[in-house]
């Protein structure tokens, strides 16, 4: 345990403490109410609207750059922006002198009431930022993709959209990252933050923040009960929403070696800390199948806090991640202490929100199990489907991710994963069994699906009554089997609704989903 110490972030060209603060005092609070940086806004306060959308700076494995990423503040705890550098509205440019952002926006008449406009702003700053480091412009696509996070209520998105396109179009107006570096690399040296406040009932409540892997397997032993945070995308809620207490915290956004790849011998291994943008996006160039699954996952900024790892701890039974990894067959690598254990992520729960998590031990890291070794005759199939009321950025009321292996005309292997089926994430064993061995045709999937009805028994709730899941599960191995059969599998433009429109339609005016051409 080392002694306790004032957050220390870099914010409006300086390095600025903090202390005395709860440390579930969120991000945007802190800005509102003590900084008494008014420009980004509170919306919704879990994480959906993106009217607080502030960008945060990182510094570099190495130590020679920065990362900027938009996340939103309405759920980041004061506590993990140690170490690294906040951006906010403010930071942009005056009236006087207009970023290219703010020229674009005021150009193209891309806000009315204006609430939304601080949070729309940032996230075309990081795009224009990133676009610009890489020497790219982006399409029209891709800004309506990032900008999937956040909602405007009265302007409507195309003068939105178009103020994106515009900024480049102006003088370029880059972030002096070199100062910015320098600050990040003096907050390197400091010692990993312990810090401990009044919570806001009275009691002193401490957060660690830990930057070694062996440090963090110490104080998750030496503290069980302590709740481990890292990108709070969800934990977040519980306090704005549910007003729990979070009790001691560990937080794990600074141990480097949760936020490691690797992709080896036929194997790749994602850090329990690594963000989910990428994460999803090692997953998405092996399985490209998955790739609309990826962009549906939340939205940028959430993806950007959030990690693959905390999703699947979490456990919950409408989350996205599971069913992926449950489908390639992912292990997840628990530890306690010095020890670890292989666990298979279809063995991982066990009930509704529970684990095999032991009393002191954390997730590490996850690994997926890459296509390797198949006879020369043999073919994975693989689809992914979310359904929600809302395309982008929406929660699942049922995901499914299904793979079948057939070789020499028989199924050789099935993974049929749900989420929204069931209290926890889990594969549809009844339905497996009942393609093991059979030849991929309409009659074995009718048989699978029918055995649907016996591997779940779903509820009814907001999202989805409990008759329409079992229908839409039914309907998705159809779809499934109607793109993936062997004679005349329906091609993408057959099951989307955006590539059956006229050949001679205008762009429309609503975003299409990703990769899809109107």
């Amino acid at each position: 345990m080392t002694a306790t110490r004032p957050i220390r972030f870099v914010h409006r060209g300086a390095i600025r403490s903090v202390s005395g603060l709860p440390p579930t005092t969120t991000v945007l609070q802190y800005l509102r109410e003590q900084a008494h940086q008014c420009g980004t806004k509170e919306g919704c306060a879990e994480g959906d609207c993106g009217a607080c959308t502030v960008v945060v700076g990182e510094l570099s494995a190495d130590g020679q750059a920065v990362a900027l990423r938009n996340v939103n503040a309405c759920i980041q705890f004061l506590p993990m922006l140690d170490g690294k550098a906040l951006m906010t509205v403010e930071d942009l440019g005056s009236s006087r002198d207009l970023h290219p952002v703010q020229q674009a926006l005021v150009s193209c008449h891309a806000s009315q009431c204006g609430f939304c406009t601080p949070g729309f702003a940032m996230t075309l700053q990081a795009l224009y930022e990133r676009h610009q480091e890489d020497g790219t412009r982006p399409s029209r696509q891709q800004l309506a993709d990032d900008l999937s996070g956040n909602l405007c209520r009265c302007t409507g998105y195309r003068p939105l959209l178009d103020a994106g396109e515009q900024m480049f179009d102006l003088p370029v107006r880059r972030i002096d990252r070199a100062p910015l570096v320098k600050a990040l690399q003096t907050l390197a040296a400091d010692e990993p933050l312990t810090y401990e406040s009044p919570a806001r009932d009275g009691r002193v409540q401490r957060v660690h923040a830990p930057q070694s892997i062996e440090s963090l397997a110490a104080l998750r032993e030496a503290l069980p009960q302590a709740r481990l945070v890292a990108g709070a995308t969800d934990v977040g809620l519980w306090v704005n929403k549910q007003h729990r207490d979070l009790g001691d915290v560990i937080l794990l956004g600074r141990v480097a070696a949760l936020r490691e790849m690797a992709n080896a011998d036929g194997l790749l291994r994602i850090g329990a800390g690594v963000p989910l943008e990428d994460a999803w996006q090692a997953l998405v160039a092996e399985v490209p199948e998955l790739r609309e699954l990826w962009l549906r996952f939340a939205s940028p900024p959430v993806r950007h806090a959030g990690t693959l790892g905390g999703n699947i701890a979490n456990g919950s039974p409408i989350g996205d991640g599971a069913p992926a990894l449950m489908a390639l067959d992912a292990v997840v690598v628990l530890r306690q202490g010095e020890r670890q254990r292989r666990v298979p992520l279809a063995s991982f729960y066990l009930d509704y929100m529970k684990n095999a998590l032991a009393s002191g031990e954390f997730l590490e890291a996850l690994e997926v199990p890459l296509q390797q070794g198949l006879p020369p005759t043999a073919t994975r199939r693989l689809r992914a489907y979310k359904i929600s009321k809302r395309y982008d950025s929406d929660i699942s009321a049922l995901c499914a991710v299904f793979s079948v292996t057939v070789d020499q005309g028989r199924i050789q292997q099935a993974r049929l994963a749900f989420g929204g089926m069931a209290a926890i994430v889990k594969r549809a064993a009844g339905a497996e069994a009942a393609l093991i061995g059979q030849p991929w045709t309409e009659a074995a999937m009718a048989a699978a699906a029918q055995a649907l009805s016996q591997d779940f028994q779903p509820l009814t709730d907001l999202r989805a009554s409990a008759d329409y899941r079992q229908r839409v599960a039914a309907n998705l191995l159809r779809r499934f089997w109607l793109e993936t059969r062997d004679d005349a599998p329906l091609a993408p433009q057959s099951v989307s609704v955006w590539r059956m429109g006229s050949p001679a339609a205008s762009t429309p005016l609503t975003p299409t989903p990703s990769g899809a051409q109107p």
